[in-house]
């Protein structure tokens, strides 16, 4: 892909803090609630967002049709002003990824996300001509989420090289391998740090944007937070990422009756954004919502961070 002389409207949005588009799904049915959908993305964006990931892993990816995966974006596509960035995630087979991506870009989103791959096993050469495939059919930039599974630095480096690859999102907390990837990879690909928690750690590694984990309920810490690392002053932005350390480590709890890790990430998120005033609704299967004892914590949480200086 020719690079445009300047910053794409991708690159800037890239260089941000990105919010995710939760499914707000109706308790009766489970069907999604379109205008809670419309009404959470426009109240974000007045509160200064500018990126937003539409049919995220966050958004509930794996547990939407295709129809609703296009949906969604669509919707969210429509509530923006034009100065918005949108990515949209496609993912799964070849055939279905390559779907999504052309209806995405029907809808008129600025870049694609790569949901990880759910294969048990996988082959880097394998990934990296998914990813080259995937690139070749996007007209828009593509951003290759790396989480689940353990990339060699070589691996990473050859995807910076792929033709149409404008960033990767790096969800590991390896930071040695992400540094020395940045060092062997091409300097025009933009790297993207997963939450708050991470983000002044990974930015001072190389990183130029982050994705939200409590922002994406309380956006003016995100804001914050980049508005700090643009300005070097990691001082600060350590100390609004703290604010959000308690929630983003409850986000990684089990919850009851449960052995798996992580378990209560998104209900957590979308009870954050039924107490910040939007429309979170409830999960779908295999997630489940949050037990009483979960959501009473997760009130105090919430109260202390509505409290903090940012």
């Amino acid at each position: 892909m020719q690079r445009q002389p300047g910053p794409t409207q991708l690159e800037t949005g890239l260089r941000n803090v990105a919010t995710g588009i939760l499914t707000p799904f109706s308790e009766e049915d489970k069907e999604i609630r379109y205008d809670a959908l419309r009404s959470n993305v426009q109240s974000l964006y007045d509160a200064g967002v500018r990126t937003f990931l539409a049919c995220a892993n966050i958004s509930e990816y794996h547990s939407l049709s295709h129809e609703e995966r296009i949906m969604v974006t669509e919707e969210s596509v429509d509530a923006l002003a034009d100065d918005a960035c949108v990515l949209a995630g496609a993912g799964g087979s070849l055939k279905t990824a390559t779907r999504l991506v052309e209806a995405f870009e029907r809808v008129g989103v600025d870049g694609i996300m790569v949901i990880p791959p759910m294969h048990a096993y996988k082959h880097e050469q394998g990934l990296l001509r998914y990813y080259r495939e995937l690139a070749q059919v996007s007209d828009t930039g593509v951003l290759p989420y790396i989480r689940g599974f353990s990339p060699s630095v070589e691996f990473l480096a050859a995807l910076t090289r792929i033709d149409n690859v404008a960033g990767i999102k790096y969800a590991l907390d390896d930071i040695v391998t992400f540094r020395e990837a940045i060092s062997a990879g091409d300097t025009d690909v933009i790297w993207v740090a997963v939450t708050e928690t991470l983000a002044p750690e990974f930015y001072m590694e190389g990183a130029e944007g982050f994705t939200a984990g409590v922002s994406n309920f309380r956006p003016e810490i995100g804001l914050s937070l980049m508005e700090a690392l643009e300005a070097g002053d990691y001082e600060r932005a350590k100390e609004i990422r703290d604010i959000t350390l308690e929630y983003q480590r409850f986000r990684t709890e089990r919850g009851q009756n449960n052995t798996f890790d992580g378990a209560i990430s998104i209900p957590a998120v979308k009870y954050g954004l039924e107490l910040a005033g939007f429309t979170g609704g409830v999960v779908r299967p295999p997630l489940v919502e949050l037990s009483q004892e979960d959501r009473a914590r997760a009130e105090e949480m919430y109260h202390r961070i509505e409290t903090a200086d940012v």
